[in-house]
């Protein structure tokens, strides 16, 4: 699945930031069934291809997906504890086991690094249900207690700033990331948040459904306060979901938080002073130590002007009420059984449609990569890639550019001005390939295994901590915020960078020994779809060296986004029920994405032929095996409430459309299956939509 810069600071935020809009990409892998080996010029190779997962009473012709898939779709059952699952969380549940080794064997040995011990107290910490159960609600009551003393709005101005820095969700957050427009410098960046439900439609649209989802909401709130001790909760309960309403009334859409110009306003620290006044910017910036930073950027002035008369008009009783909710809602996951299992049967089974919770040693080990992952990730690199991994990407991501150079050089709708600086930008993406060249510090970092509600706290801590350090410090282009151990990929329109860490870099997505056609039909179609991030039509707007800057003449521009609306229009027309259909300007940078990563990757794969006919493999030519090694990436199955909950709020279309409408305007998957105007995966020619 592909998420877009800011995404990957949410996952290195734990949660405790909104979903920001970022041009990262998460991929799903292939399936670990065996798959026939053959001999290829005196070389095992592995064809690739799961011929047990196919459908064999649907023609490729008419639905792809369903062929290459069908077979597997049919016969298995969602786990219980799961909301979706498919090829990426194969890999993923995978990665989990070996972490969760690797920190059991530290616990075997007698001496460990300094910062071994602390991944290790993390994960005990978590896995100590007993101390937690006796700790009951205990751990959140001086922080209950905070908000209870508030007397008036400057307190409770000082007070939300601090519920920030605690890591409860509140209902404006900052975060330091590269500027926009100078991105060798650091920047503050303030976004919306605050809401305890997926999005500002779950509060704002009226059906049946999402009124019993927050009907639900209602009686949850009044547990998890019951929980923690609060009496007359259901008059709270109420108060929050109304001021929560508020709160999403004036929050920008989804849609609009993709659009990256609109979406950088630079704003002097004083102005954002006046605008926020009834809530005493003075008091906020003082506890969140900005008070001596002199601009920032608001992704949405206009929420923010909403936000400020929401303060000012809302009774301190119904903030009060929301901080102690939201604070509650935030820690449930480290309290408890009782609050742990609260916060899933709403979060779990109500939103997602799952019916039982995780394993503790599964949850603790995603504790654990949140907080301390690339203390785990070196032991995993260690012990899991392979150096000719990294040797074979290297070769790979040269070969997609190669490719890339070569399509937009012959592209016929874009101008040789516009080619060149397209070019230029291509020339300065930079791989970041397996680990990094450089691993965090967690020096700072105080780790215990017998405080998992400390831990959670001093993590997010720790995290603001190093975020104004970066306020004084030129961008490192080096960093990652991703895990080594996460199965993924990204992009980052900002530094200009391309991420595939090792946990994505392994059999079968990606397999030093497999058939070169469905290597690029599996990580070249992911590779060629983090460079197309670069170009879609938010990555589009920077520059190779990060900067928000035109680029584009405007005929060109004007081509470019002629031809967006176009497959904007196609996807709108996917609907997984009758209700609800995949939003196609949501998805947009994503399949714009798919599509060229595919068409790249397959020009990519024919290079690489350099100019031989491709081998017959267990019936396929190679041309063959390229889309059908595409296709099994996205095997998946989801539960219902888990996948309409994708529609409202994931920039990613669903695993089937990404398929099927991707390929329906690839000219190369025409010819290599023969697809006839007759055939359902059929377009006309001049409807199908070609953009690098």
């Amino acid at each position: 699945m592909i998420l877009s810069i800011f995404r990957l600071i949410l996952m290195f935020m734990m949660k405790m930031i909104p979903k920001l809009v970022v041009w990262m990409v998460f991929f799903l892998p292939l399936s670990i069934s065996a798959t026939t080996l053959h001999s290829y010029a005196g070389t095992q190779l592995v064809s690739g291809i799961v011929r047990d997962n196919f459908d064999q009473k649907t023609r490729p012709q008419d639905n792809f997906y369903q062929y290459v898939n069908g077979g597997w779709l049919h016969s298995f059952k969602l786990p219980d504890d799961k909301s979706r699952y498919g090829t990426f969380d194969e890999l993923q549940e995978q990665s989990k086991r070996d972490v969760q080794s690797i920190l059991l064997s530290l616990g075997k040995k007698k001496s460990i690094s300094a910062e071994e011990k602390k991944a290790l107290a993390a994960y005990q910490a978590f896995m100590d249900l007993k101390k937690l159960d006796q700790l009951g609600a205990s751990p959140i009551q001086p922080l209950l207690a905070e908000i209870n003393k508030i007397q008036d709005k400057k307190s409770l101005s000082a007070q939300i700033a601090k519920s920030l820095e605690y890591g409860v969700e509140t209902p404006l957050t900052w975060f330091v990331m590269p500027d926009k427009r100078d991105s060798m410098k650091n920047q503050v960046y303030f976004h919306q948040s605050g809401l305890g439900l997926p999005d500002r439609d779950y509060y704002l649209e009226q059906s049946p459904r999402f009124n019993a989802i927050r009907n639900a909401y209602l009686n949850y709130m009044e547990d998890m306060l019951k929980l923690a001790g609060y009496s007359s909760v259901k008059a709270s309960a109420e108060r929050v979901l109304a001021l929560e309403t508020q709160i999403a009334e004036v929050q920008w859409s989804r849609v609009e938080n993709r659009q990256s110009d609109k979406t950088y306003n630079l704003r002097k620290t004083s102005e954002l002073a006046r605008v926020m006044n009834v809530m005493n910017w003075q008091a906020m910036s003082q506890v969140w130590q900005l008070e001596n930073h002199t601009e920032v950027v608001i992704h949405q002035p206009s929420y923010i002007r909403g936000l400020a008369q929401i303060f000012k008009k809302t009774d301190l009783q119904s903030w009060k009420d929301y901080l102690a909710l939201r604070t509650v809602s935030a820690f449930a996951k480290y309290l408890s059984a009782e609050f742990v299992l609260r916060d899933f049967e709403f979060y779990g089974k109500v939103l997602r449609g799952v019916t039982m919770l995780k394993p503790r040693w599964e949850r603790g080990v995603e504790h654990t990569n949140q907080i301390i992952g690339q203390a785990v990730g070196k032991a995993y690199v260690k012990k899991h890639f392979r150096p000719e991994a990294k040797a074979r990407m290297d070769k790979m991501v040269k070969n997609l550019t190669r490719a890339y150079t070569k399509t937009i050089q012959r592209l016929d709708w874009m101008s040789e001005e516009t080619k060149n600086r397209a070019l230029v930008k291509l020339e300065k993406f930079r791989p970041m390939i397996g680990f990094p060249e450089k691993w965090e510090d967690y020096s700072a970092l105080e780790l215990r295994p017998d405080d998992l509600f400390g831990n959670y706290q001093r993590s997010v801590k720790w995290f603001y901590n190093r975020s104004r350090e970066d306020l004084s410090k030129p961008v490192d282009r080096t960093r990652w915020i991703i895990n080594p151990q996460l199965v993924n990929a990204g992009y980052n329109p900002t530094t200009n960078q391309i991420f595939f860490p090792a946990g994505i870099l392994q059999p079968p997505f990606f397999n030093v020994k497999a058939d070169d056609a469905v290597n690029y039909g599996a990580i070249g179609t992911a590779i060629g779809h983090e460079i197309s991030h670069g170009f879609d039509d938010q990555g589009a707007q920077y520059d190779g060296d990060g900067n928000l800057k035109n680029w584009w003449t405007s005929q060109d521009k004007a081509e470019f986004e002629k031809r967006s609306q176009r497959l904007i229009d196609q996807f709108n027309k996917f609907y997984p029920f009758r209700d609800a259909h995949v939003n196609g300007e949501l998805t947009l940078g994503e399949n714009i994405g798919d599509l060229s990563g595919v068409i790249i990757a397959f020009e990519a794969y024919k290079m690489s032929l350099k100019g031989k006919k491709s081998r017959v493999i267990d019936g396929f030519t190679g041309e063959q095996r390229f889309f059908l090694g595409f296709a099994q990436i996205w095997r998946n199955v989801y539960r219902e409430a888990a996948l309409r909950k994708r529609l409202r709020t994931d920039s990613h279309a669903p695993p089937q459309y990404r398929v099927l409408g991707t390929l329906k305007n690839v000219p190369a998957f025409y010819q290599a299956f023969d697809v006839k105007n007759t055939d359902k995966m059929y377009l006309k020619p001049e409807d199908r939509v070609i953009i690098w």
